[in-house]
């Protein structure tokens, strides 16, 4: 080993990461492949047919937020992310809030995870007839063993459950892409079993349908991109953070954004862009499967399927380990228990923390399935909404403290990193795409079951903000730490 890979730093975490394991981390836990085989039909039932328009829009939103992350990194390396970063440019209590609200988005997306890999490991021993006509309580069983898998990966090092997620990830949406060449091959050439044509038209949106309406979908679009930064919380693990994090979370959103995009596209034309082919879209277990066993053969949609579990599995350990390095570093400072900033000797991670996210994630899933009766598709969908709506709030933060970082005189600067003035219109486009999201998702207040998307979300801000209020004297502590940590020193350290 060189000395940078075994340097270890303050809160005894090691630099072990490159920039490709990095990548593996904010892949993984966006998800690619299956975020393209389930979350598209959250969309479709806002926009119909418009489902690639609204990825459009996620994609525009996300490059922007990217800006925020990328000018963050390069000047900050911290386990904490959002927390350490909110907390050097906008105070101690807004870091303290904007941490605890992202631990917040990544416990339930490990619930949104995990129900995903639960369901596409049912309904795929359903279709070998293995267990036939599977009931959907099994599907539970299955998302608490997905987090088992996840407890016992994201307790070892980060080194080697990173390499692992890339790996997987690349495989994956491999066969996805080789897969959607076909369709469109067939799309372009004579057509579809059912008559289904190359279709510009899902980049409009239907009749009757207002503009305002995409917003509605973005939600999930951002869903489905939720995590291209997540390898910020890697900044006290990687070699290069200065370079190498910037990297990790700006490629990932270019690739998410392409793909994201050319996909659903092609997914929608495959189905058809008619009145039955949107339903057909919508109540689809897996997209890319159904499409391979109408336009290829059977088999390859098993495959793709078993592809998308791991995938989610990999997902809901990424938010595991993001989670887990949150709460580490948030406890490090005083911001929470103690016993959490503990980190494994012989491993190199904050097992206890990585033990309460898995746990709480489980909780939510008993609490769902037996004491709630919810269908999986219910939890999916609605843990989705909480997670994203908690994460826009997050985004919010990180660029109103990128734009007084690099505009304002009060800012703590950029060092001798240089920043051109055009680029002032990047967080203010962020916060009015953002702010309006948000303000779409929960005026009118949603009604009956839509409540459970809000409202859940709604309850844990004000918990973090009634936290980061009664406690002043750890908010005054965490920020005396805040400001020596060694991942908020001066630009040009690593």
């Amino acid at each position: 080993m060189t000395s940078n890979e075994t340097k270890t730093t303050t809160g005894g975490l090691r630099r072990t990461l490159s920039v490709w394991e990095a990548i593996g981390v904010s892949v993984a836990l966006m998800a690619p492949s299956m975020a393209v085989n389930i979350n598209p039909q959250g969309i479709s039932n806002s926009v119909g047919r418009a489902v690639p328009l609204a990825f459009v829009l996620a994609t525009v939103s996300v490059l922007l937020i990217s800006w925020t992350f990328v000018r963050l990194t390069q000047r900050f390396h911290h386990a904490g992310s959002v927390y350490g970063f909110v907390g050097a440019t906008l105070g101690p209590r807004a870091g303290i809030f904007a941490g605890w609200s992202l631990v917040g988005t990544y416990l339930f997306y490990a619930v949104v995870t995990s129900t995903a890999a639960g369901r596409f490991i049912s309904e795929e021993l359903s279709a070998w007839g293995v267990w036939k006509n599977a009931p959907d309580w099994s599907a539970f069983i299955f998302t608490l063993l997905a987090l088992a898998i996840v407890v016992l990966l994201a307790t070892r090092e980060a080194r080697n459950s990173t390499r692992l997620l890339l790996v997987i990830e690349a495989v994956t949406v491999t066969l996805i892409v080789l897969v959607s060449v076909v369709v469109l091959a067939k799309l372009l050439g004579g057509g579809g079993p059912s008559g289904q044509k190359f279709d510009m038209s899902v980049f409009s949106l239907p009749p009757g349908l207002g503009a305002s309406t995409v917003f509605l979908g973005v939600v999930f679009g951002l869903l489905s991109f939720a995590g291209f930064e997540s390898s910020a919380t890697l900044g006290e693990e990687a070699k290069n953070p200065r370079q190498d994090i910037p990297r990790a979370i700006l490629g990932t959103a270019i690739f998410g954004g392409v793909f994201f995009v050319v996909i659903t596209a092609i997914e929608m034309m495959g189905f058809g862009t008619n009145d039955k082919g949107v339903a057909a879209f919508t109540s689809s277990e897996s997209l890319l499967a159904d499409l391979s066993g109408d336009y290829l053969a059977g088999w390859v949609g098993h495959v793709i399927t078993i592809g998308a579990t791991v995938s989610a599995i990999g997902c809901a350990l990424a938010c595991v380990v993001g989670a887990s390095r949150l709460i580490f570093a948030l406890s490090r400072d005083g911001a929470g228990i103690r016993s959490l900033s503990e980190v494994d000797e012989r491993h190199g991670v904050p097992v206890r923390a990585v033990g309460v996210v898995a746990g709480a994630a489980a909780l939510i899933v008993l609490l769902a399935w037996i004491v709630l009766r919810a269908q999986t598709f219910d939890v999916f969908l609605y843990s989705g909404t909480i997670g994203t709506l908690i994460l826009i709030v997050v985004y919010i933060l990180a660029t109103v403290g990128a734009y007084r970082l690099c505009f304002t005189t009060s800012g703590p600067g950029m060092g001798d990193l240089q920043v051109r003035r055009w680029e002032l219109i990047i967080p203010v486009l962020a916060i009015l795409v953002l702010a309006y999201t948000l303000f779409r998702n929960v005026y009118p207040f949603p009604s009956g079951a839509g409540w459970w998307g809000p409202a859940p979300a709604i309850a844990w801000l004000l918990a973090v903000l009634a936290l980061v209020v009664v406690r002043r004297s750890a908010t005054e502590e965490a920020g005396e730490k805040l400001t020596a940590s060694e991942g908020l020193t001066a630009a040009g350290s690593n």
